[in-house]
């Protein structure tokens, strides 16, 4: 399904700035594994989502999709694969379009953009059905403008239009951080339960590390540009958050301290 093969990237190289984002790293992901992937900040999560969805090239290694090498096609050939939401809540939809044309182009995703003759009454139907499961009234609203939904909401819509196609890669990027607790709950449950209904191969990079053991089948932690722990379904399911950092003071000699990751 999703096969990275020892790749590397460097950003500002050969200046004084120069920083080793990602090094060597391998990761190989199998038709409907959910993986969480945590780590302080600057271990690299970011940059692995961004290398696989396109955003930015790698230096070295492959990687591939179905067994297709996509490493040097741009993030808008790999759009057909691959849906995604970010942390920000605006990034992942239009906010002067209503909420039926932001699912109309998410229907479109990988082609020619564009509405056509506008949203048909079949596909208004399809919608309404599909954010009723959402259970946040939605359905009502199809042509309210998206700028108008609260960060909730906003996620909500983005994770079901990033799912919406069933993508064969779903990368989720921390995409409940910028939510208050509340909200952050209701996303969290919505992505399990998006995830299961359309067997999602899914990476999520997340700060929380109780969510990090609460979802998936599998979990990574990164430091400095590598993995360095990976735990399958059965260990994952017998860890607590004192595992995990004990993991990591016992892999690298120190205690990890990153204020985000301890505070969850």
């Amino acid at each position: 399904m999703l096969k990275i093969d020892n790749i590397s990237k460097t950003f500002f190289a050969g200046t004084v700035n120069e920083r080793k984002a990602l090094s060597e790293v391998s990761l190989e992901l199998n038709a409907g594994d959910f993986v969480t992937v945590i780590g302080s900040n600057g271990a690299g999560k970011s940059t692995l989502l961004n290398t696989i969805s396109g955003k930015l090239g790698v230096d070295t290694g492959t990687i591939s999709i179905d067994g297709r090498n996509v490493s040097r096609l741009k993030d808008y050939a790999r759009a057909a694969y691959i849906g995604r939401v970010f942390q920000d809540p605006m990034a992942g939809t239009a906010p002067t379009l209503s909420i039926e044309q932001n699912l109309a182009l998410a229907l479109r995703r990988g082609k020619s953009r564009g509405l056509g003759r506008g949203v048909t009454r079949a596909r208004r139907e399809q919608f309404a059905e599909e954010l009723l499961a959402l259970e946040l009234g939605l359905e009502k609203r199809l042509k309210a403008k998206v700028g108008l939904l609260s960060g909730g909401q906003r996620q909500a819509l983005s994770l079901l239009m990033a799912s919406f196609t069933q993508p064969r890669i779903l990368l989720l990027d921390e995409h409940t951080a910028a939510l208050d607790p509340q909200r952050a709950e209701l996303v969290t449950t919505l992505t399990k339960n998006v995830v299961e209904k359309d067997r999602l191969t899914t990476l999520m990079v997340t700060h929380n590390m109780e969510q990090a053991l609460r979802l998936g089948n599998r979990l990574i932690m990164m430091h400095e540009g590598r993995i360095i722990f990976e735990a399958a379904e059965e260990q994952k399911r017998s860890m607590t958050v004192p595992d995990l950092l004990a993991e990591f003071a016992k892999i690298k000699g120190a205690t990890l301290d990153d204020r985000a990751l301890l505070a969850s």
